[in-house]
C-alpha cells in the first residue's frame, strides 16, 4: 500500500462529499482527505469529540494533544468544538452525520461491512463501526482494493463479521469506484489502468458495469 494509493482515494472521495455536510472521519486512510477538500466547506467529525477538523498541520505546528480517531495530529477549523467522546457517539446514534467515510476488512457486493474483526485473531475493539454503520445516512467505504495477502477486499459473501444492517454506499479503492444497489455492485470509475478483465481477477465479487467505464 503505498501513500500516493492511499491519497488517490482520499481525493476521490473528497469529491462525493457535499458542501455544509457533517462528515466522520473513521481510522486510516478518511483521515487523509482534510487535506483535500479545496474550498469545500464541510463539517468535519471525529468520533473521539470534535467537530470541525481541520488538515494536517505543519510540524512545527503539531500538538499531541489535538489528534484524530488514527491518532495523527490535525487542526480545528474555525468555530470548531471538542466534546466528550460519549457526546461524539450522541451526534452518531442520533443521525446527525450526513456522511460515514471508513475502512473495511471486508464489504460484500451489496455494501454489508465488515471492519472490525477477523475470526481467531484478538482485536483492540469494536470503536465507532457499529454505531456508524446505524447512524450515518450515507456510507463511504475507503479501502486497497486487496488485503496485504492478496484477498480481494469485495467479495459475494462475508466471512468475517458483520458490522451491522447499514449498507455502504460506494467504495473507493485505488483501482476503482463501486456503487451499490439491490441489484449489487456497480463499477462506475475506473481510477487506475487495469483492464476490466484484471479487475475482475482480482475481485471477489460479481460486478456490472456500463461500457465504456468513466475513467
Amino acid at each position: 500500500m503505498s501513500q500516493q494509493e492511499r491519497i488517490k482515494i482520499a481525493k476521490r472521495i473528497a469529491k462525493e462529499l457535499p458542501d455544509g455536510a457533517s462528515i466522520n472521519l473513521g481510522v486510516g486512510i478518511p483521515t487523509l482527505i482534510p487535506d483535500y477538500l479545496g474550498d469545500k466547506k464541510v463539517d468535519l467529525h471525529s468520533e473521539n469529540g470534535l467537530l470541525g477538523m481541520g488538515p494536517t498541520p505543519a510540524e512545527e505546528d503539531i500538538n499531541m494533544d489535538l489528534i484524530s480517531a488514527s491518532k495523527k495530529p490535525i487542526t480545528m477549523d474555525k468555530g470548531a468544538s471538542l466534546f466528550d467522546s460519549a457526546d461524539s457517539f450522541v451526534m452518531i446514534r442520533g443521525g446527525h452525520i450526513d456522511v460515514a467515510v471508513m475502512g473495511a476488512l471486508q464489504i460484500d457486493q451489496y455494501g454489508e461491512i465488515a471492519n472490525w474483526a477477523i475470526p481467531g485473531k484478538d482485536i483492540l475493539g469494536v470503536g465507532g463501526a457499529m454505531d456508524l454503520v446505524a447512524g450515518a445516512k450515507r456510507i463511504i467505504i475507503a479501502s486497497m482494493h486487496q488485503a496485504k495477502d492478496g484477498t480481494p477486499k469485495l467479495v459475494d459473501k462475508l466471512n468475517f463479521p458483520s458490522s451491522g444492517n447499514g449498507r455502504a454506499d460506494m467504495l473507493v479503492t485505488e483501482h476503482a469506484v463501486f456503487k451499490f444497489t439491490a441489484n449489487g455492485a456497480e463499477l462506475v470509475e475506473q481510477l487506475s489502468d487495469l483492464s476490466i478483465e484484471t479487475l475482475k481477477e482480482i475481485t471477489g465479487a460479481t460486478f456490472t458495469y456500463k461500457d465504456p467505464v468513466k475513467k
